[in-house]
């Protein structure tokens, strides 16, 4: 099982975890579903404690990938299976990504 933190605007929003039969679920943090303030991170998402759950990646999460050649370059240098899209994820949207959403390994 691999595991983030997902930030929304640098603030811990929730967890997503990639389980070993390669789902996906995602999880608000207690401390985001309980500040009235804090907005869902999607609308695909919306602010409830129940865990969302997929099959693939998330499509929010996947249009923060890179694409063409910055994919490639990515995959080459960090030497990634350019189908492991949840390890491309880790690799690339800690800083800079498109939007409001970032996101940082667990190391476990």
């Amino acid at each position: 099982m691999r595991a983030a933190t997902i930030y929304y605007k640098s603030e811990a929003a929730g967890v997503l975890r990639q389980l070993d039969n390669g789902s996906f679920h995602f999880r608000y943090l207690d401390v985001w579903l309980e500040d009235k303030k804090k907005p869902a991170i999607s609308l695909t998402m919306p602010k409830v404690k129940k865990e969302f759950k997929s099959p693939h990646l998330f499509p929010l999460f996947f249009h923060l990938l890179p694409e063409g050649a910055n994919k490639q370059a990515v995959c080459k240098f960090k030497k990634i299976d350019p189908s492991d899209h949840f390890g491309i994820l880790l690799n690339t949207a800690r800083f800079d990504t498109i939007g409001a959403i970032t996101i940082e390994q667990i190391n476990t």
